[in-house]
Formats: C-alpha cells, structure tokens, sequence
C-alpha cells in the first residue's frame, strides 16, 4: 500500500465500523486518495482517539457491536473542537428515519452500503474541502481581514434601519460587480440573486431577525455577464439595545466549484460514462417509479429491451473505439427520436431523457410511462427500426447495423422490476430468433422453453447410472517455483443427446432436483480414489480440493461419510480440501458450523471458493474455520490495468497473509496477470496460462516432468521432452 507523501496528504481520517474488510477497504481507497486512515472497530474508546489523533474527517458506522453509533456522533460533537469534524455516517439502512435521526445526532452526510469505492473517495475529498473551507472561516472570524486573505471569503454589513450595505473586496470579486456606482441596498444585492432562489433568501433573512438565529444558505447569483454562479452564505442579526435588530453581518463564499463536484460524482453514481445516458442503476429506480405511478393511475408500462445485431463482429472488426462511436451516435440518434414532438405526444414519453438507458455494452432500454394501450409501445419500436436503418458515419466510413427489441407489458407481464426486465430481455432474443431487426411482445408461450430444461432433468437424473460423469484436474501451482502443489477436481458430463453440457447449466439444476446429494459424493469419492493413485505412483506431496455444495454441506452425516470414505480409499484427511462458495456459506449461515468443524477435527482443509462475489465479511472467515481463500476470477480478469481491481486483490492477498490462510488466484490467463499477481506474494494460481483441465494420466505426466516452466521462471530441473 502506498501512502501519500507529506505534502499530499489530504487529511487525517478515523474510520469506525465492526466489518474489517469495510475497514480493509476503504482504508485502501483513501489511502490512495491521499489520505492518512486510523480506524476502530467497535467504537470503544473513540473520543480518546478524537482527542489524540484530532481527525480532519470521522466514517463512523450506525450500527457497532456495543455502543450506538448515533450516541457516538452527539458525544463527539460535544468534544472540545468537535463540533467542527464532519462526521460521515454509514449502515446498510436507507430509509428516512434513520437519515433524520443521523442528521439529528450531529452528521456532517450520509451514505449508506454496500459502498462505491471510488464515490467514497470523492465524498470524503468533497467533506474535507468543505471541512477545511469552514475551518478557516471560523478562524478568519477572529481577524476578518486575515480571513478574506486565507479563506478567500467575503464579508459584508447590511444596516438594517438605513439600508446601507457594505461589501468587501472579495464579495465585489465574487459578484463580478464594480463597487464604483453600486448602490449599497439590500434591493441592489437581490439584483445579482437568481429569480428562482430571491423568495428562499428573503425567507432566511425575515426567519433570522424573527427567531433570533444565525442563517446558512447556499443559492445562486447571476453575474452581470449572465453566468449563474452558487454561493454560500452565512450571517447573524445583530440587536440594538431595545432588542430590535439593527444590523446583519455575513460572509459570502463562491461554491461552484463544489456544486460542480457534486454534480460529477451525481453523473458518475447514476450515468453512464460513455454515452451519458442513465445508466442500470437509474433505469431501475425510473421503472420502479413508473410502476407506481401506473399502479396508482391503473395505467400500463412499457419497458422495451434493445441489443444491437452483430456489434460484436463490428467491435472486433473495426475496433474498440469505432466500436464506442457507435454506441455514442445511436444513444444520440435514439435520445433524439424519443424527443420528437409527435412520438413523445403520442406514445406517452413524458420525460425522454430519463425514458432512455444503457444497460452496459449493447444493451438499452426504453421506458414508456401512463399507456392506456399496450400496442402504443409498438409505435415507438418501429420508429426506433426506422431510425436505425440508416447508415452511420464512422471514420469517414458507413455502418450499417439493426436492433432486436423485446417489449414486456406491466401488469400483464409481470409486476416487479425483475419480472419485467428479464421477459423483456427473453422476448428480446426471441426477435433475434426471429431473424433480428423486430420487435417482439413478450408472451407466456415463451415459456415453452421449459421443455428443454425438463429434458435436460432427465438426462441429468440418469447420468450417474449410465456413467456419464469424469472428472478432470486443473493444476495449482506455487508461482515462485512452479511447483504443482494442489489439483482441483472439476466436473464434466457428456451425454449422448446433449453432448457437452457445461457445469454452468446443469449444477443449478442438480441443486434444484436434489441430484447434486449424489453427484457430491460420486465426485468425492472418485477425487480421493485417483489422489491415492497419484501417491502410490510417487508423487506423495500432492494434495486434491473437491468442490462441496450447499446441499452436502447441510448433510447431518456429511463428516462421517467423508471419514468412511477417506478410510476407504486410504488417503489421509490433510491431504483432502473441500471447496466451499462464498454464496453457500452465506445462503446457509450458522447452520453448517457443526459439520464444519467435525470436518476440521478430521483433518481435512475448507476453501471458500469465488470469495468477493458475495457479502461475507472477516468474522465469518473466522467462524467458519477456513484455511484457503480463493479469489474470484472476476477480479482478476482485468489486471493489471483496472486500478480497482488490482486494489481488491491485494487487499485479498493481505486479508489471507494477516490471517494465516492460503490464496489462490483463480483464471490468470495472461503472463501480465501472472507478473502482477507473483509481484504481490500471491501463494497460488489456478488458470488456463499454467494448465488447462487434464485427464488423471496427464496430470501424473505433467508430475513427473517436474515444476512447470512459468513466465519469467526457468525451472532448476527440466528433463528433455
């Protein structure tokens, strides 16, 4: 981890949460952002660390194993100094009362899990500078002229009964006024305030002298050029010795600079970078609106399901960056056919620019909001077609493309966000079915489908009795030595009628039927017969991980069965991992714990396999007695160059050195992926660039070659092949 050097170093942060791998986290994306992180993890002993360290910035959890997080907020703002840290709450809630209640305990913001990273980091960049800003206004109140040179603030005067107002240098600057031919009223300032924001500053002022309050605002202005900037102002009343207000004393800051921040960050939450639609996220809260509203009203909506036919031949043939032109220019064209007077008149597009979203890749979608009938989405869909059919410019060369939609209908397809998404995206590929370039409405027939999967059972439930199964062993190697220290044994069916059916499509199935009981142990059981071939042909060291699922886990006899079978293949326990996902210890909880352990005391070793892809935190690591933690391949297929997951891989890495457990890194493909992850002590590497699944005679033949010869690594000992 590298921290920032002295004079980079944004500010001092505290973060205060029970989760350590939050802490683990966020710690590295602040760290990289700059900042100096200590931490707490139970919110004991907090204010002492306040006094002490005296953080420029506190991210404090509402929820602590002891000690109530909005308890801890008011009693830091009752610290010397402390009503001055912004306090940054956190927790998994999102509704109101706990925002009102975070806000009402002394909150500077609030955000709530499962975080973005690179968001956070720009909202405590944001909370510092606006801290820091504050900070230096509260100091400049003690010398006003020292403040305007430090802060960059302006001050003013306005008196009341004669209603003469005085600006400093720096609010004539702000204003972009010339204080030669200013008429010093307070009408003369309401001039220079946006229309839309003249009533709200009124009301500040009339609610100050009434009530007797300082007031802080922020509104616009517009300066005489017509550019509307956003300022912040604060100011107090002060009363004549009668008690009636006579005078008000203020600042004034240019924040546009801040609006313009939040802004970015708003755009880079909710809109996608590329093409500057709304992006998944705000797809999904604009369609759940629009059920409400329709469910109100006993109206329909519509949501249309857009791919582009053979972008991927155009990607990979003109490139990537033709490739984003053309995603661009048919945002552009579909943004501007949405907004056509008629079509928007006609089919209800009440709000285009929110109508229109990019999934991701090629994928968009349409809202289509308060239908009376659903054939209206049909006219949109053509008139989408028909502006398509044209030609698009790219690199001065013409691209020809058509789109495949798929429409669902709410409520006569579905009544959730979910449903509706999904028999839109399956009417979606029935168009391409269909020849692409059309649209089609979703339909219940389409459904059929289901024979395959009930084909697909049978076949399932009968391949373990017409031997079907085999089992292939990907090799895990130590990448400093290309040592082959462990294989995983992977399933494989081949059916007579289906061929080749990947794992991906008949291990859910399996879980569904309840035929994974048996596959589990037909697997485990041939895993440890081929484990003791492998030692009595030599090769004793080599061990064998056997992937478990959710099923077994749960098995109240799982640990005596896995002891009868190690006895009866004679392979000792320590010798044996058992895989098991993220997803499965997560879905079962506390329940396996039991089994769990016994399988501990047998002496076999538990893996937790896809680890990040679910929300398991470090306490579970723990209560679950594991001993390998295998990074999911998801993060690994973009390194090195996607910061953000190199950053998770080494914090994984860390996480599994800290705490005493093996790593592997599953799918390296690449020698760059392979570089970066060595660079980084990653124990283990699991993928295709070292080995691909091999048959058990392969395997003891790549044994007795010796360690494999890795990128950058000349093995000491290579036999001639």
């Amino acid at each position: 981890m590298n921290r920032a050097s002295e004079g980079d170093v944004l500010g001092t942060v505290l973060i205060v949460d029970d989760d350590y791998t939050v802490r683990l986290l966020a710690r590295e994306a602040l760290e990289q952002a700059g900042c100096i992180v200590f931490d707490n993890c139970d919110g004991v002993g907090v204010l002492l660390q306040c006094e002490e360290l005296e953080p420029d910035l506190v991210i404090l959890d509402v929820f602590l194993p002891h000690l109530d997080g909005f308890a801890i907020c008011q009693e830091i703002r009752a610290l010397p100094g402390g009503h001055n840290i912004p306090i940054l709450m956190t927790t998994g809630l999102d509704d109101v009362a706990s925002i009102q209640r975070a806000y009402k305990a002394g909150a500077t913001d609030f955000i709530t899990k499962p975080f973005n990273w690179l968001i956070l980091a720009y909202r405590v960049r944001y909370l510092l500078r606006n801290s820091q800003m504050f900070q230096s206004l509260d100091r400049s109140q003690r010398s006003l002229n020292y403040a305007q040179k430090i802060a960059g603030l302006g001050s003013w005067e306005w008196d009341i009964t004669t209603d003469k107002l005085e600006w400093s240098e720096a609010v004539y600057r702000i204003f972009h006024i010339d204080p030669v031919g200013f008429d010093g009223t307070y009408h003369a300032f309401l001039n220079s305030v946006h229309p839309l924001d003249k009533e709200m500053v009124n009301a500040a002022l009339e609610t100050a002298i009434t009530y007797r309050k300082p007031y802080s605002i922020d509104h616009q202005i517009i300066l005489p050029n017509g550019e509307e900037r956003y300022v912040h102002t604060e100011a107090e009343v002060s009363y004549d010795k009668t008690g009636r207000p006579c005078k008000l004393s203020g600042t004034v800051q240019d924040i546009t600079e801040r609006r313009n921040d939040e802004e970015r960050i708003r755009r880079l939450a909710f809109y996608d970078s590329l093409t500057g639609l709304p992006n998944r996220v705000f797809f999904k809260e604009n369609l759940e609106r629009a059920l409400v509203r329709a469910e109100r009203r006993r109206r329909r909506v519509a949501t249309l399901f857009l791919d582009l036919d053979r972008f991927k031949w155009i990607n990979d043939t003109l490139g990537h960056a033709v490739g984003d032109q053309l995603l661009q220019d048919f945002a552009a064209r579909l943004s501007a056919t949405l907004r056509s007077g008629d079509l928007v008149a006609r089919a209800n597009l009440s709000d285009a620019g929110q109508a229109l979203a990019r999934l991701g890749g090629d994928e968009f979608t349409v809202i289509l909001d308060d239908l009376d009938l659903a054939q209206d989405a049909a006219l949109v869909a053509r008139r989408i077609l028909e502006a398509v059919r044209e030609p698009f410019v790219l690199e001065g060369q013409e691209v020809s493309i058509t789109v495949s939609i798929g429409i669902s209908i709410y409520p006569d397809d579905g009544s959730d966000i979910v449903t509706l998404i999904k028999n839109a995206d399956t009417a979606m590929y029935f168009a391409k079915e269909r020849g692409k370039n059309t649209f089609q409405f979703y339909t219940h027939a389409m459904t059929q489908s289901a024979c395959q999967h009930l084909m697909l059972e049978t076949q399932l439930r009968r391949a373990l009795e017409r031997d079907e199964f085999e089992l292939a062993y990907q090799p895990v190697v130590e990448p400093a030595t290309g040592r082959v220290e462990r294989v995983e044994a992977l399933l494989r069916w081949h059916n007579q009628e289906l061929g080749d059916v990947p794992p991906a499509t008949f291990i859910p199935l399996a879980e569904e039927t309840g035929v994974i009981k048996a596959i589990d142990a037909w697997v485990l059981r041939q895993a440890c017969r081929q484990l003791k071939r492998w030692h009595d042909q030599g090769f004793t060291g080599l061990r064998v991980a056997v992937n478990l699922s959710g099923q077994a886990l749960v098995h109240q006899n799982l640990a005596d069965r896995v002891a009868a079978l190690l006895e009866e293949t004679g392979v000792e326990a320590r010798f044996v991992e058992l895989e098991l996902t993220e997803g499965v210890l997560m879905r079962n909880g506390s329940p396996p714990l039991e089994s769990l352990k016994r399988l501990k005391e047998l002496g076999l070793t538990l893996a937790i396999d896809d680890f990040g892809t679910s929300h398991s935190s470090l306490s579970d690591l723990r209560r679950f007695h594991l001993d390998t933690l295998k990074i999911d391949r998801s993060f690994i297929a973009d390194l090195p160059g996607d910061s953000d997951s190199a950053a998770i891989v080494r914090a994984l890495v860390g996480l599994a050195g800290n705490m005493r457990m093996a790593v592997v890194a599953v799918g390296v493909e690449t020698a760059e992926q392979f570089a970066f992850l060595r660079e980084f002590d990653c124990g283990l590497l699991q993928g295709y660039l070292l080995s691909t699944p091999l048959h058990p005679d392969e395997v003891a033949a790549l044994l007795k070659r010796g360690p494999l010869a890795l990128p950058g690594l000349r093995p000491e000992h290579e036999e001639p092949r």
